[in-house]
């Protein structure tokens, strides 16, 4: 099995990225867990209490569920990933069933952040992109699929997302061993890790070759 961590800021096309990978992979030789899925249920605050949440910050997630759900896939072992909703920001009865493949991608905003999560990944990628781009990605997004106003995006993007982007999503780009600038967009590096994925993949076969 290969883990491969996909981090980066909001907004800079990390779902893209994994998306376009997963597309050129053999077909269900792939599976994905997404941080954004092992977010804290907070169903039970109010309103007002769910607005001041910070997404962005590692204490919003739940890591140990998320690392021993990644070392139950190393075993070979199917996981159940929570379903999270941003509006109720509380995790569904229903859980998604990820099984052990050959590759399994972690992708999320704090997935290199994490020394636990980092200890576990064989490739560690970092999707880069400009403030701006990103903004405009979240301004969309945020209006789109989690009913904020145009301005509560804004207020909330100044509050959280860009202090914590400054405080622990950009320095983890140095635990990078592939940094992919433009996003989903960079098709040339998206080949070229494709192939990376590939090469390993042989590499762990033949070394099971080998020592058989």
């Amino acid at each position: 099995m290969l883990i491969i961590g996909i981090a980066g800021g909001s907004g800079s096309g990390k779902s893209t990225v994994v998306k376009k990978i997963v597309k050129r992979l053999p077909k269900d030789s792939v599976s994905v867990l997404y941080q954004d899925a092992y977010y804290k249920d907070n169903g039970h605050l109010t309103a007002e209490q769910r607005a001041k949440i910070n997404f962005d910050h590692p204490s919003a997630i739940e890591f140990n569920l998320l690392v021993k759900h990644m070392d139950l896939l190393r075993e070979g072992k199917e996981v159940p990933m929570p379903i999270y909703s941003y509006l109720t920001c509380a995790r569904a009865k229903e859980t998604i069933p990820v099984p052990a493949r050959e590759v399994v991608i972690l992708e999320g905003i704090l997935t290199l952040a994490n020394p636990r999560l980092r200890d576990r990944m064989d490739m560690k990628l970092f999707v880069d992109a400009d403030g701006d781009d990103r903004l405009m990605r979240i301004i969309y997004r945020d209006i789109q699929e989690r009913g904020r106003s145009f301005i509560d995006v804004l207020e909330h993007y100044e509050r959280f997302v860009k202090p914590m982007h400054l405080q622990f999503i950009e320095p983890s780009k140095r635990y990078a061993d592939i940094i992919v600038p433009q996003g989903g967009e960079n098709l040339v590096a998206i080949d070229i890790i494709t192939s990376m994925i590939q090469l390993k993949q042989n590499s762990k076969k033949g070394n099971v070759d080998v020592a058989g």
